[in-house]
């Protein structure tokens, strides 16, 4: 219960294309234990390994086993590199880190119930520059993919709608206006703006995603703020969100 006139806040630490390994273990840890004390929740939006290794997923897992904080991730294109994603989700998991496969799931911080709808998301191009579900049966699949995707992301925001504060964590754009910087030649292989659809149509306080190294960091869906928090862009090891208990986004830092 809140005193007359206090208003309740949440913080989510977000980073994205982390790209663990043995070789960058140190600075990964560094960055763990240095935001232990200024957030409530951590996501992780996508290749959290470097080539999607078991072994470096357990370099994170042993990071993160008895972290203070709950964290929740959804995977990226590197994890898939090796193929061995079951291994890797079992890795994670293992250390507490829920992994959200189009999936949902809800933190209680203080009161506030904060939702998070998590997948990976998928290629597919925006507006001028998008992949049909017309042609040879390989390309339509890569469509029939991104639907999968669209749709996970739907449900999974249907699951939160009565939560205080609702997030999507994603690994691929979204938009292109986190986009703007890299090279629109390759757009059509950061994201897709059906990913949009869902986020449009449900209205979640907060979108971060990953991926586009040199995108932007924030950009909009509608109104909708939505934030390329891939390290390379935020140039720092997380960047800070705080909200109010109604999803207001007060501050980034």
């Amino acid at each position: 219960m809140l005193v007359s006139g206090q208003r309740e806040t949440v913080r989510l630490a977000a980073a994205g294309d982390i790209h663990c390994s043995e070789e960058n273990r140190d600075q990964v840890a560094a960055g763990f234990h240095e935001i232990r004390r200024r957030a409530d929740i951590v996501l992780l939006a996508g290749d959290l390994t470097t080539h999607g290794e078991p072994a470096e997923a357990v370099v994170l897992a042993e990071i993160v086993r008895g972290f203070p904080l709950p964290v929740y991730a959804v995977l990226g294109n590197h994890d898939w590199h090796a193929d061995r994603t079951d291994e890797v989700t079992v890795a994670l998991r293992e250390a507490g880190i829920v992994v959200l496969n189009g999936e949902s799931a809800i933190a209680e911080v203080r009161g506030v119930r904060v939702g998070i709808a998590g997948t990976k998301g998928f290629i597919g191009g925006f507006p001028d520059s998008e992949l049909p579900d017309f042609g040879e049966p390989l390309l339509r699949r890569v469509y029939a993919e991104t639907t999968h995707e669209v749709e996970a992301l739907a449900s999974g925001l249907d699951e939160i709608s009565d939560c205080d504060i609702r997030v999507v964590l994603l690994h691929y754009a979204p938009t292109t206006t986190t986009l703007e910087g890299e090279r629109q030649t390759i757009w059509a292989f950061l994201g897709s703006d059906r990913l949009a659809e869902p986020i449009a149509e449900h209205q979640p306080h907060l979108t971060v995603h990953g991926h586009g190294h040199a995108g932007t960091f924030e950009g909009f869906v509608g109104a909708i703020p939505v934030f390329n928090v891939a390290v390379p862009v935020i140039g720092r090891d997380f960047f800070v969100f705080e909200l109010d208990a109604e999803g207001r986004l007060l501050t980034a830092e």
